[in-house]
């Protein structure tokens, strides 16, 4: 099993900087509730960053234009997937959006998880 993290954003350097900006000057109106739950304007959220190495399964962080080159496939971004044989939908958009915060997301995440021996 793999996790597979898609940001609603794109990949190119004007889409981060615009995110940057977008994050920065009016955060309640950005469109990835993803990146709004695992990063600061500039850096990965520490309590985030530490959760992610000690999932115990192989994780993937993409853009919606690199998931979409990789995979062929669309989603409504942000989305976490579970990927098997096929991908899985693990946390839909409105799922993730309507989380409170981080250790909401985490708990989501762990929830889906195999049990650690």
């Amino acid at each position: 099993m793999k996790l597979i993290f898609v940001y609603n954003t794109d990949s190119n350097p004007i889409s981060s900087l615009i995110d940057l900006g977008h994050k920065i000057l009016s955060p309640d109106t950005y469109d990835c509730s993803l990146c709004k739950l695992t990063h600061g304007p500039f850096t990965e959220i520490e309590a985030w960053k530490a959760f992610r190495i000690s999932i115990g399964v192989p994780v993937e962080f993409l853009h919606r234009d690199e998931f979409s080159e990789k995979y062929g496939q669309h989603f409504e971004y942000p989305v976490i997937l579970k990927k098997e044989e096929d991908l899985e939908v693990l946390l839909s958009k409105k799922e993730i959006d309507s989380l409170a915060d981080l250790d909401a997301l985490i708990a989501a995440v762990k929830k889906h998880l195999p049990a650690k021996e």
